[in-house]
C-alpha cells in the first residue's frame, strides 16, 4: 500500500470515527426533546396514565421524564472518571449498548412501570456516552483541530433541540414507540463502526490510567436516593397530601441522604464531588445561575407540550412544529455570540438571557387565551425563549467549566451537567405539583401559576449572573487560603498540595 493510500484510508476512518461519536452524541440528545413531546401520547396509550387522566395520572407518567433525568445526573460522573480510569472507547461502547437496548425496552415496554425502568437503563448508557465522547473525539483530531472539534461537540446539541420537536412529531403519527425504536439503527451502526474505528490507548497511558483511583460509587447511590426523594415528594405530594406521613417521609430522607452525600464528600479520599471548588466564585455562580435557569427551563418545555395537545387540541406533529422556532434560535444566537462573551464576559450575556427568557414566560401569563392563537401567544413566547436560552445555558456553562484549572474541566462540566438534570426532575414536578387538576380549558389559573415560578426562576437566574458580572475584585490571598484548607482537608500530601497550586492560578484571576 502507498503512502498516498495509507493517508487517505487514515483521513477516511478518522472521520467515520468522527461520524459515530457525532451520531451517539446526536441520539442521546435528541432523547429528551422526542420523548416531551411523546408525553401525552405515552399516557393515553397506557389508560389512566396520560397527561390529562387526573393528577396519580400525570405524577406517574412525570417519571418517565424524571427517572431518566435522576438517572443521568447521578451516572454522568462516575461514567466520566470509569473512562478515565478503564479507558473511553470501551465505556463509550458500553453505553452504546445500553442505550440501544434500552431504546429496544422501551419501544416495547407493556406498561408504564416497565418503560419508566427502562429509561432508567437508557440514561446510564447516556452518561457513558457523553463525557467519553468529547474524550475520544479529540483523541481522533490533531491538536491544531481540537478547539473546533469541541465546539463541533457542543453544537450537536443544538442541532438535536431544533430537529427533536418536529421529528419526535412525526414519530408520534404513526406510534408513541418509534421515538424509541429510532435509536435502534443509529446505536447499532455506531456499536459496530465504533469497534472498529474508536482510537484505543497505548498500553503505558492504560498503566497509568489504572493507577488512578475508583469514584466514589455510595456517593454515587447516596446523591441519587436523595434526588428520587426528593423528586418523588413534590411529585406526588397532591395526591398524598402535603403533610401525610408519605409525603413527610420522602422529604426526610430526601434531607438525610443529601447530608450524607455532603459529609462524604467532604470525607472520602475520592469523592464524587470536590466541595472545595465551590470555593471559587464563578464555578459557584454559574452553576447555582444553571441550576435555577434549567428548572425554568423544564417547566417552559413540558408545560407547553402539555397545554398545545391537553388545552388547544394540537396533535404530536403540530406541538412540534409550533415548539420549533425556539429550539431553533439556539445554536444561531450562541455561534453570533461569541466574540461578544469574549468582549464583555459571560456576566452581561446571561443577565440579558435571563431576562429574555423571563420575559418569554411573562408572556404567556399575560396573553395565554383556551382558544388557539399561536401567532398572538405560542411563538412570541418560544422566539424570546430561544434567544434567551442561547445567551444563558451555554454561556453560563462555559463560564462555569472556564473557571477550574485544566485537569478539572472534565469534573466541573460533569457536574454542571449533573446539576442541570437534577434541575430538570426538580422542575418537571414542580409542574406536576403546580397543576394538579385534570389539565383542560379548565386549568388557566394552574398554568398561570407554572410560569409564574418560572419568571421567578429565570429572575433569580439574572440575579446570580449580575453577581458574577459585577462582583468586586475579592482579595486573592484570602480566597486561596479558604482553598487550601478545603483541599488538605480532602486529600493530604503533596496531591493536595499540587492542587491548591493550580487552584491558586485560577483564583487570583478575577472574574472579567
Amino acid at each position: 500500500m502507498s503512502v498516498r493510500q495509507s493517508n487517505s484510508r487514515y483521513v477516511r476512518n478518522r472521520r467515520l470515527g468522527v461520524l459515530v461519536l457525532v451520531a451517539a452524541v446526536f441520539m442521546t440528545n435528541l432523547d429528551l426533546w422526542i420523548v416531551n413531546v411523546a408525553l401525552p401520547d405515552i399516557g393515553a396509550s397506557f389508560g389512566g396514565g396520560g397527561s390529562g387522566g387526573g393528577e396519580a395520572g400525570l405524577a406517574q407518567l412525570s417519571w418517565v421524564l424524571n427517572g431518566y433525568a435522576v438517572a443521568l445526573a447521578a451516572a454522568l460522573i462516575v461514567a466520566g472518571r470509569l473512562g478515565d480510569r478503564i479507558g473511553h472507547r470501551p465505556v463509550f461502547l458500553v453505553g452504546v449498548v445500553l442505550f440501544t437496548a434500552a431504546s429496544a425496552a422501551c419501544a416495547v415496554a407493556p406498561n408504564l412501570g416497565l418503560l419508566v425502568a427502562a429509561r432508567v437503563v437508557q440514561a446510564l448508557g447516556a452518561a457513558a456516552q457523553l463525557p467519553t465522547s468529547l474524550a475520544l473525539l479529540l483523541a481522533t483530531m490533531p491538536v491544531e483541530r481540537r478547539a473546533g472539534a469541541a465546539r463541533g461537540w457542543a453544537a450537536v446539541g443544538g442541532v438535536a433541540a431544533v430537529a427533536g420537536p418536529v421529528l419526535g412529531g412525526l414519530l408520534v403519527e404513526a406510534s408513541w414507540r418509534w421515538i424509541f425504536v429510532v435509536n435502534l439503527p443509529i446505536g447499532l451502526i455506531s456499536l459496530m463502526l465504533g469497534r472498529r474505528l474508536l482510537p484505543r490507548r497505548s498500553a503505558i497511558d492504560q498503566a497509568a490510567a489504572r493507577r488512578q483511583p475508583m469514584p466514589d460509587l455510595v456517593g454515587a447511590i447516596t446523591v441519587t436516593v436523595a434526588v428520587a426523594a426528593l423528586t418523588g415528594s413534590l411529585v406526588q405530594a397532591p395526591q398524598w397530601g402535603w403533610t401525610s406521613a408519605s409525603t413527610l417521609g420522602l422529604m426526610l430522607v430526601a434531607v438525610v441522604t443529601g447530608a450524607g452525600f455532603l459529609v462524604r464528600c467532604a470525607r472520602h479520599h475520592n469523592p464524587l464531588f470536590e466541595l472545595g471548588l465551590l470555593r471559587i466564585a464563578r464555578f459557584r455562580q454559574a452553576n447555582l445561575a444553571t441550576f435555577s435557569f434549567s428548572i425554568a427551563f423544564a417547566i417552559m418545555l413540558l408545560s407547553n407540550v402539555l397545554w398545545c395537545q391537553d388545552v388547544w387540541g394540537y396533535s404530536a406533529l403540530r406541538t412540534g412544529l409550533a415548539m420549533s422556532p425556539g429550539p431553533a434560535l439556539v445554536p444561531l444566537v450562541t455561534i453570533v455570540t461569541g466574540r461578544a462573551m469574549k468582549r464583555f464576559g459571560p456576566g452581561p450575556l446571561a443577565v440579558l438571557g435571563a431576562l429574555l427568557f423571563a420575559a418569554s414566560l411573562l408572556w404567556r401569563v399575560l396573553a395565554i387565551d383556551v382558544a388557539p392563537n399561536y401567532l398572538h401567544d405560542l411563538l412570541p413566547s418560544m422566539l424570546l425563549g430561544g434567544l434567551g436560552v442561547g445567551l444563558t445555558l451555554g454561556t453560563l456553562i462555559a463560564a462555569g467549566v472556564t473557571s477550574l484549572p485544566a485537569d478539572r474541566s472534565a469534573t466541573g462540566s460533569a457536574v454542571l451537567n449533573a446539576g442541570r438534570q437534577i434541575a430538570s426532575a426538580v422542575g418537571v414536578a414542580l409542574l406536576v405539583t403546580s397543576i394538579g387538576v385534570r389539565i383542560g380549558p379548565a386549568s388557566v389559573a394552574d398554568f398561570r401559576r407554572s410560569w409564574g415560578l418560572g419568571v421567578a426562576l429565570a429572575l433569580v437566574t439574572a440575579g446570580l449572573a449580575l453577581r458574577m458580572a459585577f462582583s468586586a475584585k475579592r482579595d486573592s490571598t484570602q480566597e486561596t487560603t479558604a482553598l487550601q484548607f478545603a483541599l488538605v482537608d480532602e486529600d493530604d500530601g503533596t496531591h493536595a498540595a499540587q492542587r491548591i497550586s493550580e487552584l491558586s492560578v485560577v483564583v487570583a484571576t478575577p472574574d472579567k
